[in-house]
């Protein structure tokens, strides 16, 4: 369930991308499409999000977004190299101006000591800025940590569009 104040996040988000006249797809894993889900609750987001991919498994995010199996075998999942590979993949495949990509661990379980559980990568990719990433690990319970992930997606999408505002 997307919250109220995530929601409203999501409606600037797309103000800010329609002001720039900038189009978005998304590339999830831990956050199962939140993303996506959290844009598309407003009405006229279709000017704005073209769409968007969960890819949970390792196959999906070779076979839907390109990432190598040999990146993800390397380094694993989740990882800085593999949520640039995702946010590449998405925004290759979409047409999009910009892609931005999530991939986690969400919990309770699946953590380990280098890779503990609330670990999220983030990747966003721009036409006119290539990829970044940035990782974060979040508090709380599985819920919470999918939801601040949501969050922290759409504050690069929303900065994204800020920047590129005419």
């Amino acid at each position: 369930m997307i919250g109220d104040a995530t929601l409203a996040q999501a409606k600037a988000t797309l103000t800010a991308l329609a002001s720039a006249g900038m189009t978005v797809a998304t590339a999830e894993s831990c956050t199962g499409g939140l993303v996506a889900a959290a844009l598309t609750h407003h009405a006229g987001s279709s000017s704005t999000v073209l769409g968007g991919v969960v890819a949970y498994s390792n196959a999906m995010k070779h076979t839907m977004l390109g990432v190598d199996a040999a990146l993800i075998d390397r380094v694993g999942a989740v990882s800085s190299e593999v949520a640039a590979a995702m946010a590449a993949g998405m925004l290759e495949r979409s047409g999009a101006d910009l892609a931005v990509s999530v991939t986690g661990i969400a919990g309770p379980g699946g953590g380990s000591p280098g890779k503990p559980v609330g670990l999220v990568w983030f990747g966003i990719a721009g036409r006119l800025e290539g990829v970044r990433t940035l990782s974060e690990i979040l508090p709380g319970s599985r819920a919470e940590i999918r939801e601040a992930a949501v969050r922290i997606a759409l504050t690069l999408l929303q900065e994204a569009g800020s920047r590129h505002a005419a």
